[in-house]
């Protein structure tokens, strides 16, 4: 007989059937730390219940779906008209659904505690597929920029807030739920949206224009509206522009391609025409587009920030359940004290990026609730969070896996997937320099901003001394203002790893804290991850960032 040569032996099974939630510790405490007692029973079984779908091999499954069938436009019918649509597969559809039922659109806003569930369910919802998420984010970070127009907000706030998913175009006010799109970036311009030549002209009608000109950039093309900016005759002005229009007609709103991204291929980002006889309703004030439309801005960022965490922590997950089950040189890999460093190294990143996240959410609902010391925190610690975050992504994922292996680097494990997503969060809304330089304008403008991050930070003042150096010297560094500009990614950078620093000083084990401050705040760190010191406890650390099956 044949020797049999195909038995699979010592891999690792699929990280499947687990509940997403529980197994993150990190977030976990973050609900139970940022939630009133009255509202926390209730967020912890919703979000139970989707981090049991989340870790399902049926959600994986969508997910990867989603991902090899990416969109397809389609500009015409069978009979040369004009429609602009672009087809999903299902997978998308199921993904989409299920995140409006779980409340990721424009509801969090007026529930108690709402950003900080809605923070935790978004980074749940992103680990199984991160494309779907991008609609679920404008949606949601429509809601201020509509309030700017209480007639507006009352029309369509409700349906932003509403769990039920319609895939079809109809006319939105007609529809049980609506998501929204943005359109500002142009192919002239990019981050300098001062530079757009999109005009709108206003109509008879008071509020009405129609808009001529192009989007480089608008993410999501089947959703019901877009927030866009036109030149107005006042000036820059923000605009909701709805894909049809009351009467059931289509507006002119011609798709002419879709990018051929890098990664976040099941979500669809087009380039957009308006000829003239688009249809938009103005928001706000003529001349205030930018001041409008940042609102929504600072939401999408801080939604940067939570699905980089997302990516961080199912890389961290794959990567500690792969080591957790694969044997070599006589012993699990988790065992192995240098690949232990590698998993507490990771841990780390991710739980930081986490616990700042869920922190920042937690900033959001006190500034609902008037907390001014809130409000001036997220000025500068939103972009201080989005640069730095967002940066340590990439390097997070590619070192996860590299831990699988070879089986890392094939697709069928899904970390080609999240390498590929990895560098998007930094890029959209505003790349590196473009949140370095907003940080610089808010120290510069809003003293009440840097005086917010110094309270905060402080609360850890005397429980590290790696952390109080870490303080000093940040403030040395802003006494001196000599090429600030030229230094302004060093310097947040250096904010944001004290800011990190002070919540995990406050909030996490003392075992995730004292790895945390002696390498990235006590100078005792290599270039690459593994090069902790050998005397900290790096199992306790792994072992929190354990999935559980």
């Amino acid at each position: 007989m044949a020797a049999r040569t195909h038995t699979v032996t010592n891999q690792a099974p699929p990280l499947v059937g687990y509940d997403v939630y529980a197994s993150d510790r990190a977030l976990v405490e973050a609900v139970e730390r940022h939630l009133a007692p009255e509202v926390s029973a209730e967020a912890v079984e919703e979000l139970t219940a989707l981090g049991v779908s989340a870790g399902s091999a049926q959600a994986q499954e969508w997910g990867r779906l989603a991902n090899e069938h990416p969109p397809r436009l389609r500009t015409h019918d069978r009979y040369g008209h004009r429609i602009d649509e672009v087809e999903f597969h299902p997978a998308w559809h199921r993904l989409l659904g299920r995140g409006v039922a779980a409340g990721l659109g424009g509801g969090a806003w007026d529930r108690p505690g709402g950003h900080v569930r809605r923070a935790a369910a978004f980074v749940l919802a992103t680990q199984v597929e991160a494309g779907h998420g991008c609609p679920l984010s404008m949606t949601h970070a429509a809601v201020p920029a509509l309030r700017t127009d209480p007639e507006l907000a009352a029309a369509w706030e409700p349906l932003l807030a509403s769990r039920v998913y319609e895939q079809e175009l109809r006319p939105p006010l007609e529809k049980a739920g609506v998501l929204l799109g943005m359109g500002m970036t142009e192919k002239q311009g990019g981050s300098d949206v001062r530079a757009n030549t999109t005009r709108a002209e206003p109509l008879a009608a008071a509020g009405e224009y129609v808009l001529t000109g192009h989007k480089w950039f608008c993410s999501a093309p089947m959703s019901d509206g877009f927030l866009v900016l036109a030149q107005a005759p006042g000036g820059l002005s923000c605009f909701l522009l709805p894909r049809v229009l009351p009467d059931g007609t289509r507006n002119a709103f011609a798709v002419q391609r879709l990018k051929d991204k890098l990664g976040n291929r099941s979500n669809a980002s087009a380039e957009v025409e308006f000829d003239g006889s688009t249809w938009a309703r103005l928001v706000g004030e003529e001349g205030r587009g930018l001041r409008t439309i940042l609102g929504m801005v600072a939401a999408t960022r801080l939604d940067c920030v939570l699905g980089s965490a997302a990516l961080m922590r199912q890389a961290v997950a794959q990567a500690v359940h792969h080591a957790s089950h694969r044997a070599a040189f006589g012993g699990l890999l988790v065992d192995k004290p240098l690949m232990r460093n590698v998993l507490a190294d990771l841990a780390l990143e991710s739980e930081a990026a986490t616990v700042l996240g869920m922190r920042l959410a937690a900033a959001y609902d006190g500034a609902g609730t008037g907390a001014e010391q809130e409000r001036a925190l997220l000025r500068i610690a939103v972009p201080v969070a989005k640069y730095w975050v967002t940066k340590r992504c990439t390097p997070v994922v590619a070192e996860a896996l590299e831990c699988l292996g070879g089986n890392g680097y094939v697709e069928e494990s899904g970390l080609p997937r999240l390498l590929r997503e990895s560098p998007l969060n930094s890029v959209w809304e505003g790349a590196g320099n473009v949140q370095a330089l907003d940080v610089l304008r808010a120290l510069q403008r809003e003293p009440g901003a840097f005086d917010a991050f110094l309270m905060e930070v402080g609360r850890a003042r005397g429980a590290d001394h790696r952390l109080d150096r870490a303080i000093r010297d940040l403030l040395a560094e802003l006494a001196d203002l000599d090429g600030i500009e030229a230094r302004a990614r060093r310097l947040v950078e250096r904010m944001a790893r004290v800011l990190q620093g002070a919540l995990l000083v406050r909030w996490a084990p003392a075992e995730v804290a004292d790895a945390f401050c002696a390498s990235r705040l006590g100078g005792d760190w290599g270039a690459s991850f593994g090069t902790l010191p050998h005397t900290l406890d790096l199992g306790a650390v792994v072992e929190r960032a354990r999935p559980l099956a």
